[in-house]
């Protein structure tokens, strides 16, 4: 496994939604790895108080998420994105194409559901949660390429009409490095949770319907377009790692995170996916054999 230090970023320009990232070792750091206790689920909840994450390197059989990559890249490459005449587990975009989001890539691919459903994942989060779980069926698959990565955001604004003792897992399906764009988490965002209350207590799928004219369906569910400036003000650093095949990240529902600009050609899969006690409520837009997810179903009114 490789050891991250302040030196891996030494001369190497970071962005995130095209604003360069401040690397300083105040500004800039490393994600806690939490494999040595994954079987301790006392201790993953105290550190997941603290940090509102955990990190686990090595969490999966590396040939397992590898198997798993092979079969996304070889049902993306039936839309022709990739570079002719490169090994296609690669992953190499064509020039100027970026997919960011694949609504059905996932389905039907027991290689996936090996993955995200799988023993491991069964096995961690009944013992973190203490009790039975059940997950959201519908599965988030990215497919990032060249450009902006993910907007700082909270996870609870799109998926808060159940338990909010939610849990988002994020898998990467093949090596990310920083120049790949991965996940990074606002350190102990967590713990100022008050600052952005109204945000936190928002639904995107939600309007206004005692305001004439008032659209909130058009709600992204994001904090804000500057990384940078959002660290500034809440203090703390940013968070990330150099990620490999069998690692996961998983957090709470009211960590801010975001991820770090592609400058490759090389395609960036992972998932997110989500898990809870079985005995505590769910939203009901993500269950389902066809989950109804952000469509017209899912749209609430409301008295502001």
């Amino acid at each position: 496994m490789k050891t991250l230090t302040s030196a891996r970023v030494t001369n190497r320009t970071l962005k995130s939604l095209g604003h360069e990232l401040e690397t300083d070792e105040h500004s800039f750091g490393w994600l806690e790895d939490s494999s040595t206790i994954r079987n301790d689920p006392a201790a993953l909840q105290q550190r997941m108080d603290v940090n509102g994450y955990l990190y686990i390197k090595g969490f999966f059989p590396r040939e397992v998420i590898l198997e798993a990559r092979k079969t996304l890249v070889e049902t993306l490459s039936k839309d022709g994105i990739f570079e002719e005449g490169q090994p296609l587990i690669d992953g190499i975009l064509k020039e100027g194409v970026n997919p960011r989001f694949h609504a059905t890539a996932w389905k039907n691919q027991p290689a996936i559901n090996r993955v995200v459903f799988g023993p491991e994942v069964h096995q961690f989060y009944t013992g973190f949660l203490g009790g039975a779980i059940r997950h959201f069926d519908y599965i988030w698959l990215r497919t990032m390429g060249c450009g902006h990565g993910t907007a700082p955001h909270c996870d609870i604004v799109y998926m808060g009409r159940g338990t909010h003792r939610l849990y988002t897992a994020w898998i990467p399906y093949g090596e990310v490095p920083l120049e790949v764009g991965g996940l990074m988490i606002l350190e102990k965002s967590h713990l100022q949770a008050d600052r952005i209350r109204n945000y936190l207590s928002s639904d995107v799928d939600t309007s206004c319907t005692n305001i004439p004219g008032h659209d909130g369906w058009k709600h992204h569910g994001q904090l804000t377009n500057n990384p940078v400036s959002l660290r500034q003000k809440f203090g703390g650093r940013w968070l990330t790692s150099e990620f490999e095949p069998g690692d996961l990240l998983t957090f709470r529902m009211d960590t801010i995170h975001g991820s770090i600009d592609n400058t490759t050609q090389r395609i960036r899969l992972s998932t997110d996916t989500r898990y809870q006690r079985s005995d505590e409520p769910i939203d009901e837009r993500w269950v389902g054999e066809n989950p109804i997810g952000h469509g017209p179903d899912a749209k609430l009114g409301r008295i502001c």
